[in-house]
């Protein structure tokens, strides 16, 4: 079979490793890709937003199967185009990714459906959207209601901060037509985590439990990123906790979703809440996420062709997913992420790091300069770890990070600190 992964960052890159042990795949291409592809993939020029482009190529290339990763080609409808070209592609139509690409349809979605979710208000205008921050005060969340490249959500402790979230948002348009719509929630209090499930229709197959690390320091401080690490499965969420949350979230929304019309296909991956009263929905993706795909590539024990043909139709046995232990992606990130960084910085130390055992380490924002592998984004790569259990996961990521090595070269200490707390209790 010949594949297709649309993509750039270290979500695609662990996707295609993956897919290139896989006995049914015999070719895999990636567009755009990165260098750390090249052994697994032949890199094709093309951006992910070049829907038109990336179609005719799998077209003419004969391409079996596209796997599309970035949420954006998504949101834009690439999925539609591919079908009614006659391509096999994996992902959810237009109307499908409306999910991720709207927060103010899934908040109204799963209202309607009696989804566990905060309370929020919608604004199309500044002036009422200030005046009923104004009356509700703080911490209160603020959402572009658009696509934001993952920015677009502001936990707002004070008011400060939720007036100057929203100014920016509706006045500066930060986010550019994204922002001409906000939702502004009630704050949540409890443990984030992420519920991933592969969809057809109303069916699915859940994928592991997750908790990503957002912020850029230790501790939870520092400014929201794209994620600074993940672990999985999660050792203080019981199997009545989970199966509430796949049933009451993940089948509820794709019901739904049925309801409305849309036969939902591809990835479902919800961040929820773990409040006092129960799990509540954050928001929802239509893609994997990223770091924790990374995570669940070297956890997983199934081909992943067969895992992502449960959207079409395979049968998947739910019980023989997964290798036993525990996973964990680490992001090396560029110093100042995610403000102001350089790049073209050299990088050093990969393949020591990659001949540890249960080490894997997957591109981020690489390039090559003069064949020197150089940084070039703000998550430079995702250092990855298989152990039996939590801490050995965790020992071996950190024990690999220190094999790599760039200038002003940041990393969390304290990926899947919550996971090992609860095992020490």
């Amino acid at each position: 079979m010949r594949v297709l992964v649309i993509g750039s960052g270290a979500r695609e890159h662990a996707l295609v490793w993956k897919l290139a042990q896989s006995p049914r795949v015999t070719k895999i291409y990636a567009a755009p890709g990165n260098p750390g592809m090249g052994p697994y993939a032949e890199r094709v020029a093309l951006g992910v937003n070049q829907l038109h482009d990336l179609a005719s190529f799998a077209e003419n290339n004969a391409i079996d199967f596209t796997v599309v990763g970035p949420e954006a080609p998504l949101i834009e409808g690439i999925v539609d185009l591919f079908r009614r070209r006659g391509l096999n592609v994996f992902g959810p139509d237009k109307a499908g990714a409306a999910l991720e690409g709207s927060k103010a349809f899934t908040k109204e979605l799963l209202t309607q459906a009696g989804i566990p979710t905060a309370q929020h208000q919608t604004f199309n205008d500044y002036t009422k959207a200030r005046a009923y921050l104004d009356q509700h005060g703080a911490p209160i969340v603020v959402k572009a209601d658009g696509n934001a490249a993952g920015k677009g959500a502001i936990v707002a402790l004070d008011m400060e901060t939720a007036q100057e979230a929203l100014k920016q948002m509706m006045v500066d348009r930060v986010f550019g037509s994204a922002g001409d719509i906000v939702v502004l929630e009630d704050y949540l209090e409890g443990d984030e985590i992420g519920a991933t499930a592969i969809c057809n229709g109303t069916s699915f197959l859940p994928l592991a439990l997750s908790q990503d690390h957002k912020r850029a320091l230790d501790n939870d401080q520092g400014l929201n990123t794209g994620g600074m690490g993940v672990f999985t499965p999660l050792p203080f969420v019981d199997a009545a906790t989970s199966e509430r949350i796949y049933n009451e979230v993940i089948a509820a929304t794709l019901n739904a979703m049925q309801q409305t019309g849309v036969n939902f296909t591809g990835v479902l991956y919800s961040n929820i809440m773990l409040t006092a009263s129960g799990p509540k929905v954050i928001e929802h993706n239509t893609r994997f996420g990223d770091p924790e795909t990374q995570a669940f590539m070297l956890l997983l024990k199934e081909d992943i062709l067969n895992v992502l043909e449960f959207a079409s139709g395979r049968q998947v046995d739910p019980n023989a997913l997964w290798y036993p232990g525990s996973a964990v992606s680490l992001t090396l990130a560029s110093g100042g992420y995610p403000g102001g960084y350089r790049s073209g910085l050299p990088i050093k130390g990969i393949e020591e790091a990659n001949k540890l055992e249960g080490v894997q380490v997957f591109h981020a924002g690489t390039a090559l300069k003069d064949d020197q592998l150089v940084t070039a984004g703000g998550r430079v790569l995702s250092v990855v770890a298989r152990g039996n259990n939590l801490q050995e996961a965790v020992d071996r990521v950190y024990d690999a990070a220190r094999y790599i090595s760039f200038e002003g070269m940041h990393y969390r200490k304290d990926i899947a600190h919550r996971g090992l707390e609860a095992i020490k209790h």
